[in-house]
């Protein structure tokens, strides 16, 4: 048996930093892969919080679709890796 990843963990655990990003709850929001296609709530992604910044990537191929780092009181946000995003 092996240890669970405590730094693996789903759409949901960031939550409020989407909201304060996008300014309205998007954990059900749709995302779109730009490399594979999939589609899935936001809630469904992988996050890593320990990566430098906050790293989301697509639950079917591994593939970073957003990165999120705090600088000083702004978040700098790259959403290339989402195709399309609907709220």
């Amino acid at each position: 048996m092996t240890a669970l990843d405590e730094s693996v963990l789903d759409g949901n655990a960031i939550g409020g930093m989407l909201f304060e990003v996008f300014g309205s709850e998007m954990t059900a929001a749709v995302a779109t892969c730009a490399t594979c296609g999939a589609s899935m709530q936001m809630a469904e992604t992988v996050v890593y919080l320990r990566a430098p910044g906050t790293v989301v990537r697509c639950r079917s191929c591994a593939a970073v679709l957003m990165v999120v780092v705090r600088r000083h009181t702004q978040n700098c946000v790259d959403l290339q890796g989402i195709a399309a995003l609907e709220p």
